[in-house]
């Protein structure tokens, strides 16, 4: 049955006229905003005229949530960053069913996303958006709720360690008891918040990891790992049997490395999960990947290359054919790269193919391909199956092996822009790395067209910055004399709220790009050192990492550890 709209809902129930209406669609055209709360903020409807008018759109009840105060149960049900992220106020547990008070009924997928964190079928009922934000500050603010105390709560759950303890590592389990005790709603609320903290911080991966006498949780932020406090040792198996039901994955096996895949939608926007786990000595180790499409833009222009560089980057991705090459080692954001290059050449008139393990980012436009090793497709296989579709250009998420760059390499020949991966330290050792897999040096000079190497240094936080005068240490790293520096500045960040007390917020790429010509095509063939390509790459403009990074510093982007730390091999 169509829903029908609130605008004329507003004038049936005689909230507004007909003139007042068009001049709220007016006004929503311009503002791309929700027409009720233009209505209220306009002052043409007050905030229980709206509440009456979505109760009687999406046939919800009201409520009124003055003196109200939600249950026990239901503030246990519910962590204050999912009550603040959703702006829900929980009003009623029964018989598996939570009843949440909303400002928003419209939004149909946070419905779904509560009930898949929660495990509760979930129930509506429309409440005004001042009522709403009035009760979570006052019953979910944050210092009412944290992980610690979360934490600490389950430490003297006596029923929930006597549980856990009953299912032990070893033997027969009975599934029921292991269903009920990752159902739990301790154990559903610790991993919410965990999982929630986590996306809302921009971490890339999330590591439940159980030892002897003790259950780590760490979270990767900006490429380092932090640790949180840890939740008790005996809670291990309910943790990740409770992120194995999430994932679809077999509970009952815990013998054998399982992957999965969590989808959801945080905020507004889609999060996936990618879940591996795998059995130890102690338990189950499991890693969540968090892929963010909300923090990742796919847009050249974001990925930090400058001016110049952008320039000659965007003049050989539109050559006809060839092969580029991005390198360095995982995280260090070559895919982004890839995928904003591609989402760039992404047009009407061109066919463009991916093979990816897994695929990460999907892209209107292009057809993709998930590697899955289980039914031997691989990335060889997918190659040879994708030069029979008429590609343009092709991503090959990886090139691992000399099948996969003999085919790489056909392809480029054969007409078609390819782009790939290597894990090699720089651009010039690529070059080695190409042979050392077997592929011909002539073919390497045939088809390389250019070799971006990058890698991701975090940025220091703005809101805490302070100079920082390098030690000799630091200079001797960096290999620059104490003349070099006179009259340049260091900083660092002092540490703050705004980013966690580690003097860094967010992340910026330094890149070394080398164009291939002949000169340097000349040298290959004749199989130089890849000291000799680098430094005639350098003579020829080629900036390396090092460059870049202390460019960085001077102009306070980031710090000299971070420089040294992901340049040392390339000194």
């Amino acid at each position: 049955m169509a829903v029908r709209r609130l605008g004329q809902i507003l004038v049936d129930l005689g909230s507004i006229n007909d003139d007042q209406l068009e001049m709220l669609v007016e006004e929503q055209s311009q503002s791309s905003g929700l027409i009720g709360r233009i209505a209220v903020n306009m002052g043409l409807v007050s905030d229980d005229e709206l509440v009456e008018a979505l109760g009687e759109q999406f046939g919800l009840k009201t409520l009124d949530l003055e003196g109200q105060v939600p249950p026990p149960e239901c503030r246990e049900a519910v962590s204050d960053p999912m009550a603040q992220l959703y702006r829900v106020v929980p009003m009623q547990l029964l018989d598996n069913t939570l009843t949440l008070a909303t400002c928003d009924p419209q939004n149909i997928a946070m419905q779904d996303e509560m009930r898949r964190f929660l495990g509760y079928d979930i129930r509506l009922v429309v409440a005004s958006e001042s009522q709403i934000l009035k009760t979570i500050d006052k019953y979910f603010n944050d210092e009412n709720d944290s992980i610690e105390k979360i934490i600490e709560d389950l430490q003297t759950d006596e029923d929930l360690k006597a549980a856990s303890e009953a299912l032990g590592l070893d033997g027969p389990i009975n599934l029921s008891d292991v269903a009920e005790l990752a159902n739990s709603a301790p154990v559903k609320k610790l991993l919410n918040m965990v999982l929630l903290l986590a996306i809302k911080d921009h971490a890339s991966d999330i590591h439940f990891e159980p030892f002897e006498d003790e259950f780590r949780i760490r979270i990767k932020a900006d490429g380092v790992l932090f640790e949180m406090v840890p939740p008790p040792r005996h809670l291990a198996f309910a943790i990740t049997t409770r992120i194995k039901v999430m994932a679809n994955l077999n509970i009952s096996e815990r013998r054998l490395p399982q992957d999965g895949r969590i989808e959801l939608t945080v905020g507004g926007h889609p999060v996936d999960l990618r879940v591996s786990v795998l059995p130890t000595m102690f338990g189950e180790s499991v890693v969540c990947r968090v892929l963010d499409r909300s923090v990742v833009s796919l847009d050249l222009n974001n990925v930090g290359m400058d001016a110049g560089l952008m320039a000659e980057f965007r003049e050989v991705i539109d050559r006809p054919n060839g092969i580029i090459l991005v390198t360095g080692p995982t995280g260090s954001g070559k895919t982004t790269t890839l995928y904003s290059a591609l989402s760039e050449l992404n047009k009407i008139e061109d066919k463009l193919i991916t093979t990816e393990d897994p695929v990460e980012y999907d892209i209107d436009g292009i057809i993709q391909i998930p590697i899955d090793h289980d039914i031997d497709v691989t990335f060889a296989k997918a190659l040879r199956a994708i030069l029979r579709q008429d590609p343009d250009k092709i991503l090959v998420g990886e090139i691992r092996d000399f099948e996969t760059a003999e085919i790489a390499v056909q392809a480029s020949l054969t007409g078609h822009t390819v782009f790939s991966t290597l894990h090699t330290n720089d651009a010039p050792s690529t070059v080695t790395r190409l042979k050392d897999m077997g592929v011909p040096a002539f073919l390497i000079t045939a088809t390389v067209e250019a070799i971006l190497a990058q890698r991701l240094v975090r940025r220091i936080c703005p809101e805490c910055r302070e100079e920082s005068p390098p030690t000799e240490e630091d200079l001797t790293e960096l290999q620059l004399t104490p003349e070099e520096v006179v009259g340049k500045k260091f900083f660092k960040g002092a540490g703050c709220n705004s980013c966690s007390n580690t003097g860094y917020k967010g992340r910026v790429g330094l890149f070394e790009f080398m164009i291939m010509d002949d000169e340097l095509r000349t040298m290959i063939m004749e199989n130089k050192t890849t000291d000799e390509l680098r430094n005639k790459a350098r003579e020829k403009g080629m900036r390396l990492l090092r460059d870049s990074g202390i460019e960085f510093i001077y102009d306070g982007t980031t710090t000299a550890e971070e420089i040294i730390r992901e340049t040392v091999l390339d000194a």
